[in-house]
Parts: C-alpha cells; structure tokens; sequence
C-alpha cells in the first residue's frame, strides 16, 4: 500500500509499505481522510520522536477485515462483533484504562494505556492515517464510531479534534451568559467559538485576520476584535454588554468570566489574565512545547482568584456526545475545511499545515485511490 513515511526531521517520504496485518478482534479499516493535526506537525518538524513512524490520527474510512471469528469470549470479542465488513467509521486512536489513578481523577491524557496509540499503517504505532490501510487495535474500539449514511468521511475524521475542544470547554465553570474569550480563530478556536455558542455563552472572537473574524461571525462569537489594530482593543467589547460585573476600583476592569487561548501566544495570556475578571478561568490549549517559559503575576492566580488551566488531547467518554453534534451539524465542521491533498502529496499537506494562508483552515489528507466523501 501507499504511505506518507516519517523518516527524520523535516523528511516525509511517499513509500510502498506492507498493509498491516490484524490479529483476533482487531479491526482493519481502508482509511478515505485524515486530517493535519498540529501535534504531528510538530513531531515531524522537530523529529521528536525516532522514525521511522506513519502519522495521521484524525482518520476516517471503512471497515474491510475483522479479525478472528468474533466468537471468543471476552469483552475485546463483544466490541468487536459491533462491526461489520463494510461500515463507514471515525477512528479514536487513545482510550484510557478507566481504573488507574489518572483515570480514577478523570486526567485520562496521563494515563498509561491512553498514552499507547492503538492505531497503526506499520512500524511503531503512531495513528497510521496518512496510509491505505490502517489497524485498529481491540483496546481502542470503544472510541470507533459508526458514521450515518448522510455525513462524509471528512465528518468522520473531524470527531477527533472536535472531541478534544468540547473536553477542554467541560473544564471551564461557566455559568449561561458568561462572557468567553476564544484567542485564536483558527479550526480550532472557530470550534471553540461555536461549542461556547451552543452552550449560551457571548464569545468574543480575537485574530490577527479579518477573514477569519467574518467567519467567527458565523460560528456564533458575538464579538469580535482584530489584535493587530491598535484601535480594535478587546477591553472594550464586553464592558459594556456585562454592566461591569465585578468591577473594582480599577478605570479598565475585567469584563471577561473565562478565556481560552488557542494560539501559543505570551501576549495573548498577558491580555487575557487583565481582561479576566476575579474569580474568572484562563485555559491554555496550545502552548504544548516543552521548555517553554513566561511570566504570571501570581497575586492574580492567588488574590483575584484567577485559575490558570490547561487540557490536552481527547476524552473518548465524550465521543458519543461529539458524534450527536458532529452528525447533526450543530457544529457544521464541513465549513472548516478548505484543502484536500492526495495521499501521496501528504508532504505538501504538512507543509501548508504548518504555514497557513489567509484562506487556510483544515487540511485534509484523502485516499489516493477513494476519494474523501464515499
């Protein structure tokens, strides 16, 4: 089969490659898209992790082999047997173990098992999406999906991203009608945008461009602000609308109840630890390199209240609820996506992935053979 190989920094190589072979209750599942993720991005352009490996974990496509007989005893045979040859799935390559201590405390991304990626096209198991074929292992099948006979397979491959913004937006305490910063109007913060939106809260929508500005318009922000214009402050958006709700003497006070930075940005945390009110939630989402420093007035954290938050990956207990909101289009990702790449140009995928254009959002990477939405 045809893949997108990993073989060192920088170096992404289209190859021929054995399709994988399954075992008793595995899953081999003919992949139609998969999208970029930016947490592959960074491994391939850093070479964090040793080749060779075949990325891709947003994946999507049909089911063409089930392993053994599904009659064997045993929880792994009962998923299983769920299946059938022929089903159109969205993927879910990290299920924790449900009973460590991690899992015990709800922080499944800590988990031993969620660590281990339970997809894989060959070599060390890294998602495998960016390939033909890919093999699904017994103890990620609670996170497989089936996918309705009227959405596509790029709906399909979108539940997995979807999945880790509506985790992050479960960790705010938000109350109806707070107010939300969303930094950032990426795929990711426009996802963000949309899922406060449906949940009651005024979003105020920030990005250095006004085209994706237009578009948090759409994804329900009810403000917005363009930060790289001097005269298009923040601050200004949600003063009024919020009556200055726990004002203090300050001449500037917070007006904001939460933000989400969905960009790795030091300024936009600096912005967003003013314009959050006391009490209120700051919620990293993309500062996820290592070694990386900056500077916090801690009497923020400590006297106003403010919490600092972080989340990280997905939570497959969501899945089903991600499925209803994917599905039904209350969250229309098919608005996210703007590229498609077959799978032998997966380099140059990563590569507008990586360096986006004011008309880029989602790259998808799609079956050489299929197409995307079959």
């Amino acid at each position: 089969m045809c893949a997108a190989v990993y073989r060192g920094a920088n170096d992404l190589r289209t190859e021929t490659v054995r399709v994988p072979s399954i075992g008793k209750n595995e899953l081999l599942v003919r992949v139609a898209a998969c999208g970029v993720c930016p947490t592959d991005i960074k491994k391939i352009h850093y070479g964090t992790v040793p080749p060779p490996r075949i990325f891709g974990h947003e994946t999507a496509g049909t089911i063409v082999k089930i392993g053994g007989d599904g009659r064997t005893s045993g929880e792994a045979s009962v998923r299983a047997s769920r299946f059938r040859i022929g089903d159109r799935v969205a993927l879910h390559h990290h299920v924790p173990c449900m009973e460590c201590h991690f899992c015990r405390h709800h922080a499944f991304a800590q988990c031993a098992q969620y660590k281990r990626t339970g997809i894989t096209a060959g070599f060390e198991p890294a998602g495998g999406g960016f390939a033909e074929y890919v093999r699904v292992m017994p103890f990620v099948l609670p996170g497989v999906v089936k996918i309705p006979a009227k959405n596509t397979f790029e709906e399909g491959a979108m539940l997995e991203p979807v999945n880790t913004v509506l985790k992050a937006v479960k960790r705010l305490a938000l109350l109806p009608c707070d107010n939300v910063l969303v930094a950032g109007q990426g795929p990711i913060g426009l996802m963000f945008t949309k899922l406060l939106q449906l949940r009651g809260m005024n979003v105020l929508a920030t990005d250095l461009l006004e085209s994706r500005l237009r578009l948090a318009k759409k994804f329900g922000a009810k403000w917005t602000s363009n930060v790289g214009q001097a005269s298009s402050l923040p601050y200004t958006k949600t003063r009024k609308a919020s009556n200055n709700r726990g004002s203090s003497q300050n001449t500037r006070p917070p007006t904001l109840d939460a933000a989400v930075l969905a960009v790795p940005s030091d300024a936009a945390l600096k912005d967003a630890f003013e314009m959050v009110r006391g009490a209120g939630q700051i919620l990293l989402f993309a500062h996820t390199k290592r070694g990386a420093m900056t500077e916090v007035d801690l009497a923020s954290v400590c006297v106003d209240e403010k919490d600092l938050l972080g989340s990280y990956s997905a939570d497959f207990t969501l899945q089903k609820e991600v499925a209803r909101i994917v599905f039904s289009r209350q969250l229309d990702v098919r608005g996210l996506i703007t590229h498609r790449f077959p799978l032998e140009k997966t380099d140059e995928a990563v590569d507008l992935a990586s360096h986006p254009t004011p008309d880029s959002l989602k790259i998808i990477v799609t079956d050489v053979l299929s197409g995307a939405n079959g």
